[in-house]
């Protein structure tokens, strides 16, 4: 035992039974990388009173822990329950705020402990010394067993300020857990700037030690970690980081390296988001920094979350032009409708160009940005996605302007090589695989092109090679592909509308994630002009209004200016049948908004298929209302539209504000980054 030490009593946060924190239901607390504490198991009640006397210093978006801090300095975190962040705070209530003073024993707040049961959480309340490992003397004694709220359960024998604990180096276990062994590695403040201070000082060091900006990736924070993501782990220094004031330990984990700050952890990630640049905030895991799978299941996961990682990011930096384009189809849709223009007239040519142009030339913007995701030139992915939409291959695809089909298309040859041109316009997943290919053609350019005519030469080369396999390979096979879908689904309607219209109306948006969706337009189309009305429309209409209604819960639920910003604009776009900015932006981005908007789909598209509800138009979702009116007459097929409409929206709406979404969601959700540098150089693996 340390000379001079502190006696500090931690009281029960509640009735229930205390147990050693190794004991506790989660390997980051049970591994004390938090700090050493203890679990209370089976609170008895709902109220939860302050372990200790101190200050507020952090309360959880979630609202289901806090923060205290002593005027010694001693940090301690309460954390309600177990995995309850994903609650989003709809089982916690607390009545103290970041800066209160609070005294030992005093309540904070309630914990509904039925409710986390029901919700399949663990109620384990945890309490967590988050500085111990240098404030902390031997370790904290405890009285295990049942105890009542605010009794005397630790006691902590606290070290002076001045008398810190040999720092040590941190090594990774196969468990993701740190442990330690001894050193002695200053914290480099000689080299710091003299002018950074507090906060700014220790976000400076910890950049420093964990190699420098410039391997650092991205970084993102939790309750009381920074994750970083670093080019070469190797580079960082474990014992010095783990040696900073501040710094509570080293974790790896998960492909992110983790330093845990405490309750301080807000302040800390501000300051170093101010040193790195905002560019680097928030960042998710790069699909490199990601473990690899070890089994063939694995690898297909592993992959299929990356490809939609991919393409997800790809369509985020449109997800606004898509909403604006998708409101002025549903505007246009009511002028007709409503005989304010025809189809004839100059106003509709120029409001449906403005409605339409982005949809069209989606290859070139979708181009662009899975060119930065995945470390191509953009500008030049782009200008193939120009190749693909070109006037002269949409001709040859036997197709109009506007897309509509005009012929056959057009089986020919090149060079002697038999080719078969399909249309790529409104497409996404094409240019994708194209800005994938473009990833690897362009270093390899790099190489074996010389310097002094690179700037002429990689460009003029990248577009004849990447636009040649898309056009005579890779292509056809994606549109074989969704040509596939496009017959099965057919085939499935002619098996029985009610059979179908559960599964289309569930698994539709699932082509839209993939731009496969193109592919059953034209059954539709071709559907309208040949009958007069599709049935097949009619089921893809309520798969809108689901989508808008999953993303009309999280503009209801979330407490984020960003997030309700973007689900507001979205649910008017999907119900004006336009879903990409809905499935890009959020559903599909918050995976269980997307399981949840299927669900209230596969509703709707059942009742839809079960009352044989037809469609005369081609506009559907809420704003296409007039579609489902019969020519000849009113029919059920009105009300049948309303009915499986407002299911559609009331399941997916209800399902999403109950369990598809929380904000803690927020710091969950992954994309795929760029993985390139600034100069387009290769990152080498």
């Amino acid at each position: 035992m340390t000379d001079n030490v502190a006696q500090l009593t931690l009281l029960s946060p509640a009735a229930g039974t205390i147990i050693p924190i190794t004991d506790v239901p989660d390997k980051v607390f049970a591994s004390k990388g938090v700090g050493d504490g203890f679990g209370v198991s089976h609170p008895a009640s709902d109220t939860v009173v302050a372990p200790m006397s101190g200050k507020i210093t952090m309360v959880a978006k979630t609202v289901h822990a806090i923060g205290i801090r002593t005027d010694d300095g001693v940090d301690l975190l309460v954390h309600l329950g177990i995995d309850t962040v994903e609650l989003g705070g709809a089982s916690f209530t607390l009545t103290v705020a970041r800066g209160d003073v609070i005294t030992a024993g005093d309540p904070f707040g309630t914990m509904d402990t039925q409710a986390i049961v029901d919700a399949g959480k663990d109620t384990t309340i945890v309490v967590a010394v988050t500085n111990s490992k240098k404030r902390v003397d031997g370790d904290i004694a405890l009285s295990l067993g049942q105890a009542a709220a605010a009794a005397p359960v630790a006691q902590v024998a606290v070290l002076p300020k001045a008398a810190k604990k040999a720092a040590a180096p941190v090594a990774a276990t196969s468990a993701g857990t740190a442990v330690a062994t001894t050193t002695d590695s200053p914290a480099p403040a000689a080299q710091r700037p003299s002018e950074l201070t507090g906060f700014d000082a220790l976000a400076w060091d910890i950049i420093n030690l964990v190699g420098g900006k410039s391997n650092v990736k991205s970084v993102t924070h939790c309750i009381t970690r920074e994750r970083f993501y670093l080019h070469d782990e190797s580079k960082a220094d474990d014992a010095a980081i783990a040696a900073l004031d501040g710094v509570i330990d080293v974790v790896k984990a998960g492909g992110q390296y983790q330093v845990v700050i405490g309750p301080d952890v807000e302040d800390v990630y501000d300051a170093i988001v101010a040193q790195l640049g905002d560019g680097a905030a928030g960042g998710d895991a790069p699909a490199e920094s990601a473990p690899r799978p070890d089994s063939f299941f694995g690898w297909i996961k592993w992959g299929f979350s990356s490809l939609i990682g991919v393409i997800t990011g790809s369509m985020i930096p449109i997800i606004g032009l898509l909403a604006a384009s998708g409101i002025i189809k549903g505007i246009l849709s009511l002028l007709t409708t409503f005989d304010l223009t025809t189809n004839d007239s100059n106003t509709y040519q120029i409001i449906n160009a403005m409605s339409d142009s982005v949809f069209f030339f989606l290859p070139i913007f979708v181009g662009f940005t899975a060119a930065k995701r995945l470390g191509a030139d953009p500008i030049i992915v782009a200008i193939i996605g120009g190749v693909l939409t070109h006037p002269s291959i949409i001709t040859l695809a036997g197709q109009d302007a506007t897309g509509s089909v005009l012929s056959v298309p057009l089986n020919g040859d090149f060079f002697g090589l038999p080719i078969n041109i399909a249309s790529y316009s409104y497409s996404i997943f094409p240019i994708i695989v194209a800005a994938w290919v473009a990833s690897k053609v362009e270093p390899w350019l790099k190489r074996i092109i010389p310097n002094t005519v690179r700037m002429i030469f990689v460009p003029l080369l990248e577009v004849v090679i990447v636009s040649l396999a898309i056009l005579l390979l890779l292509g056809p096979i994606v549109m074989l592909i969704s040509g596939g879908i496009a017959n099965s689904i057919q085939w499935l309607y002619d098996l029985s509308p009610t059979i179908s219209g559960l599964f289309i109306g569930g698994f539709y948006q699932v082509l839209v994630i993939f731009g496969l969706h193109w592919a059953v337009i034209p059954l539709v189309a071709q559907d309208i002009a040949n009958t007069g009305h599709s049935y097949l429309n009619a089921i893809i209409s309520a798969t809108m209004v689901a989508q808008g209604g999953a993303v009309l819960a999280i503009f209801v639920k979330s407490k984020i200016d960003k997030i309700k910003g973007l689900a507001g604009p979205a649910a008017i776009s999907a119900f004006c049948g336009v879903t990409e900015p809905a499935m890009y932006g959020l559903n599909l981005k918050y995976g269980r908004v997307f399981i949840m908007a299927s669900i209230g789909g596969a509703a709707g598209g059942l009742l839809t298929g079960l009352f044989n509800v037809n469609m005369w138009g081609f506009t559907g979702s809420l704003i296409g209302f007039t579609s489902f009116v019969n020519p000849e007459g009113l029919d059920f097929s009105f009300w049948g539209f309303l009915i499986a409409s407002g299911v559609a929206l009331v399941v997916s709406f209800t399902l999403t504000y109950l369990f598809g979404f929380t904000d803690a969601d927020v710091e969950q959700a992954r994309e795929v980054k760029k993985i390139r540098l600034g100069n387009r150089e290769p990152v080498a693996k």
